[in-house]
């Protein structure tokens, strides 16, 4: 069974930074896209960002592109998101998600693994 688990997120400043690391065990690390999605209150689950299991493709989301990078060791099982300028409405919790299939992943739908999520709140 295929473990997610995130640290990292916290209380920071507006225009703060942070970097969120989602370590994964019980699977092939390397045979996984990765990707962060958020959910703040009340708001549907929105993907932040995606990265391909060879790490040669990126997505990102329209409200975190320039903002946000997506990485990975393979060698760690480890992904991580580093959120720079982070803004009020950044505040959320933030969700890591594996899948075999990137299309899936990408395109926010119902993917094979979750973690338990790490909140991120941004004061303005």
């Amino acid at each position: 069974q295929v473990q997610l688990v995130e640290s990292g997120g916290g209380l920071v400043q507006s225009g703060g930074s942070l970097r969120l690391s989602c370590a994964v065990s019980g699977g092939t690390f390397s045979r996984y896209n990765m990707g962060w999605f958020r959910q703040a209150p009340g708001k549907e689950r929105e993907v932040v960002a995606v990265i391909k299991w060879s790490g040669g493709t990126t997505y990102y989301g329209d409200s975190v592109e320039g903002r946000f990078t997506i990485s990975r060791d393979n060698a760690k099982n480890t992904v991580y998101l580093q959120v720079n300028s982070l803004k009020a409405e950044d505040t959320a919790a933030y969700y890591c998600a594996a899948d075999r299939y990137y299309g899936r992943i990408a395109g926010g739908g119902e993917v094979e693994y979750w973690g338990k999520g790490t909140l991120v709140t941004v004061s303005s």
